[in-house]
């Protein structure tokens, strides 16, 4: 009998230290690691760099949160205010802006707001951050129709990324679509 109680504490614990394992490797429903913070050549913080995520390489943020830019905007004029403003936040700068490792410092800029307040903008696109992503690597504001227009992570060219290329595993015979 003293045999078979060992047995069962180790059976029973089994569970929770797999549990408990698994739990701290978890990366909380984000492919992959998150992103580091950028920084610039000289190890520096920057305003903005690239990191590589599920969208593949992207700009985020000095704490590593992914830029956004909004389809309705003209030019580098902003046109998201009010609770436009309080969901997708502007990247403010404070001080001189810097860009990271990865970015281009030839397209980063910064463009007055209304309030007259400098927002980033990248390849002449004001930068937002969403405020739904709550750790650095989150992109749930990719791709969401909000406020009259289409919001999208920015690439490092400065564009909206581009949707990941289909698998071509399939093998059948191509339908139409």
């Amino acid at each position: 009998m003293n045999r078979i109680r060992p047995t069962l504490l180790t059976l029973a614990a089994a569970p929770l230290i797999a549990l408990t394992v698994a739990a701290c490797g978890a990366s909380g429903g984000s492919a992959g690691a998150s992103p580091t913070p950028p920084t610039t050549a000289n190890g520096q913080p920057a305003t903005v760099g690239v990191a590589n995520t599920s969208l593949g390489k992207i700009l985020v943020d000095s704490q590593g949160r992914t830029l956004y830019l909004f389809q309705k905007d003209m030019g580098t004029t902003s046109t998201c205010t009010g609770a436009c403003a309080t969901a997708w936040p502007p990247l403010r700068a404070t001080g001189q802006p810097a860009v990271g490792t990865g970015g281009n410092a030839a397209l980063f800029g910064t463009t007055p707001r209304s309030d007259g307040g400098p927002q980033v903008t990248y390849n002449g696109h004001p930068v937002y951050l969403f405020s739904q992503d709550q750790k650095p690597g989150d992109t749930k504001g990719e791709g969401v129709n909000a406020f009259g227009a289409t919001w999208f992570a920015v690439s490092p060219t400065g564009n909206q990324v581009s949707p990941p290329a289909p698998s071509s595993s399939n093998s059948g015979g191509g339908g139409g679509y």
